[in-house]
């Protein structure tokens, strides 16, 4: 429950303050970490860290 009421806590944030642009940074930055913590014991993790 607690993670879900972050997530809330942040869309009434960007809601009330109408700040929807940070919406895109959020979602790439996820994106971004999760593409990480998937191939890093894979083979592919070399390339992936070579592009950072």
């Amino acid at each position: 429950m607690g993670k879900l009421s972050i997530v809330r806590e942040f869309w009434e944030f960007l809601r009330v303050r109408k700040k929807f642009w940070l919406m895109p940074i959020v979602l790439v930055l996820l994106m971004l970490g999760l593409l990480i913590v998937v191939t890093s014991n894979t083979a592919l993790a070399p390339f992936i860290y070579a592009l950072f």
